[in-house]
């Protein structure tokens, strides 16, 4: 069985096409990527398929595989039934403001500050981490020395000043 390169490229097309549009702020085109993905699913599933024309249950040699083609039909009622739930998104969305592009609320606004806030006190630990002397250790006073020798750790002076 040989794939056909047109089907890999058009289907590989779908999947970025399908991300790039979710990634955006207003639900049609977040519906609109979600189709693109559920149709770049069933492109990827028809490539692996089998042999084309064969019946899954053949008593031939060539045979293709019954089981994409029963996730084909799963991909496609799961991409009617969640087309179906964003669309009804959509359109609740229209009634309220009528508009169907997702804004940041309070919540969001005072989250992302405290992510700000927390980024920069985890910066100022990380500066006064640094300065600190980075020879001293916590298993013995005074600062450490490398081990130079076997003949140290015999005497036990490995660690010692």
């Amino acid at each position: 069985m040989s794939i056909s390169g047109t089907l890999v490229v058009v289907m590989a097309v779908l999947y970025a096409c399908g991300v790039y549009s979710m990634l955006e702020r207003s639900l049609t085109r977040v519906l609109i990527g979600f189709l693109l993905l559920g149709n770049a699913t069933n492109l990827l599933l028809l490539i692996s398929l089998g042999f084309p024309g064969v019946a899954p249950f053949a008593g031939s040699e060539n045979t293709s595989d019954p089981l994409p083609q029963a996730l084909m039909l799963t991909a496609i009622v799961i991409t009617f039934a969640v087309s179906a739930f964003l669309l009804a998104l959509i359109y609740r969305s229209w009634q309220l403001g009528e508009a169907d592009t997702v804004v940041d609320d309070e919540e969001d606004i005072a989250l992302r500050e405290r992510a700000v806030e927390t980024e920069d006190v985890l910066d100022v630990e990380e500066e006064d981490a640094e300065e600190e002397d980075e020879e001293t250790t916590e298993f013995a006073p005074g600062t450490a020395k490398p081990v130079t020798s076997s003949h140290d750790i015999i005497r036990g002076d490995e660690g010692r000043s």
